[in-house]
């Protein structure tokens, strides 16, 4: 297992090949201490025995996928499943795989580039594809850029799974969130979208306005509103660290741990949506693109 670390001005970042995972995050204060912002494992190998994920790279599919698999050009397509759901792109994932560093660059705005090729049907997908993710540190922000190509047409949907905590406290209820996200994907008890987009107003997940987090369980897919790539802010009155989240992705799943104090912000398309005509096409093409492009900007007070 292979360890890089970068660094500008005010951040450092130190990165796995397993999984792509963020393994420490760290943003300089007032002080000139540095505090790490991103739940970890001290040590690399111990994240062999995760099963949360911890600052991996999930896919083929982040989030949940119904009836057992999907159907594409009338080819039905059987996923890895439990009770009929498939999570985070099966029994061994994206988060689970060996990463080949491509290139590391220690510049002014220094990088780090992975990639990964996942074999036709590879826990039940179609078509050969060839995944890259890039840390960037730029302007006080880390910039991940997941992009992906196919021989043959198939589903993506990638995203990080990072657990932020903005201090060194023992919760983060008194976190101040706001989300410019007007509407929620209404689901079942097993978390299933509906394919139903509910108004957030009268609701525990109303975050319009700028307020605590509190004590409700999140664990929701979120609708950014089309009209802003600011997806999410949140500050910790604690350590003054303020982190701000942009994406190109239509969706943000916000998840908040029962295990310990953190916070997700999943920047992707909307879970099950191979399975739900109404969300945004998850269908990626031969000769097409996929590009998640997100940047969670650090600043302090």
């Amino acid at each position: 297992m292979k360890q890089v670390t970068i660094q500008s001005e005010n951040i450092i970042l130190i990165v796995l090949d397993y999984g792509a995972v963020i393994q420490k995050l760290l943003v300089k204060g007032t002080d000139g201490n540095y505090t790490n912002v991103v739940v970890g494992l001290n040590y690399p190998s111990a994240y062999e025995n995760d099963k949360k994920c911890l600052g991996a790279c999930v896919g083929r599919y982040a989030g949940r996928i119904s009836k057992g698999g999907f159907v594409l050009d009338q080819q039905s397509y059987p996923l890895h499943n439990v009770n009929g759901i498939h999570l985070h792109g099966g029994k061994k994932g994206f988060a689970e795989k060996n990463w080949k560093f491509e290139e590391v660059n220690y510049g002014p705005e220094p990088f780090i580039k992975l990639s990964y090729v996942s074999k036709h049907l590879e826990e039940g997908y179609p078509g050969n594809l060839k995944v890259t993710v890039t840390y960037k540190l730029e302007n006080n922000a880390l910039v991940i850029e997941h992009k992906a190509e196919t021989d043959r047409k198939t589903v993506v949907n990638l995203t990080n799974h990072t657990y932020f905590k903005l201090d060194y406290g023992e919760g983060i209820a008194d976190y101040l969130l706001q989300m410019n996200c007007t509407h929620f994907t209404e689901s079942g008890k097993d978390l299933l979208p509906t394919g139903n987009f509910v108004s957030v107003k009268g609701t525990p997940y109303n975050f319009l306005e700028e307020r605590p987090i509190g004590n409700t369980p999140l664990d929701i897919p979120f609708a950014i509103h089309p009209k802003t790539n600011l997806a999410a802010r949140v500050k910790s009155k604690r350590s003054g660290i303020t982190m701000t989240v942009q994406t190109n992705q239509p969706a943000l799943v916000v998840y908040t741990p029962p295990e310990f104090p953190s916070i997700c912000f999943e920047t992707q398309n909307f879970p099950d949506a191979p399975n739900q005509p109404n969300f945004p096409s998850s269908v990626l093409k031969p000769g097409e693109e996929y590009s998640n492009i997100s940047k969670y900007h650090f600043s302090v007070t």
